[in-house]
């Protein structure tokens, strides 16, 4: 097989619509365009969310509340979550993610403080509630926050 002979497959291309070359053709007069109207004008093309004159459905939907797009989202994680890693002496997030107790480790991960723990650990997190903080240094624990 040469490279300089292959051809399109029978069928796979068409010709393109000829308009405008005369009522014999059955593309003459308007050139498939209809009479007057917007389209029908040379130059004429919608904007993309335009709808007829319809109100956009940008302008339908309500609008309500505000999203602050300067918001931290944490990854929520209680005490007692902590509970199936009491051999560890550190832990840290890679290794909550490592157990499946966080789903995803480019985000940060904050410690809450329902449940109790019982054992000396170094916690390492992005945040910690207070009583989260409190309940880790009195098992004799520590709470480092990462950057």
């Amino acid at each position: 097989m040469d490279l300089s002979t292959l051809k399109y497959a029978e069928g796979s291309r068409k010709k393109p619509k000829r308009v405008g070359r005369g009522d014999g053709s059955g593309h003459g007069g308007t050139s498939c365009r209809g009479h007057k109207g917007y389209h029908s004008r040379t130059g004429s093309k919608s904007k993309i969310r335009f709808e007829g004159g319809q109100t956009p459905l940008q302008r339908r939907v309500p609008k309500r509340g505000f999203r602050n797009i300067f918001k931290k989202e944490f990854q929520l994680l209680n005490l007692a979550d902590l509970v199936s890693l009491q051999g560890e002496s550190v832990i840290t997030p890679a290794l909550l993610f490592e157990r499946g107790l966080i789903r995803k480790a480019d985000i940060p991960v904050k410690i809450l403080g329902d449940g109790e723990i019982t054992w000396a650990v170094e916690v390492q997190a992005n945040a910690f509630s207070s009583t989260a903080k409190q309940k880790i240094e009195a098992a004799n624990g520590r709470a480092h926050i990462l950057c």
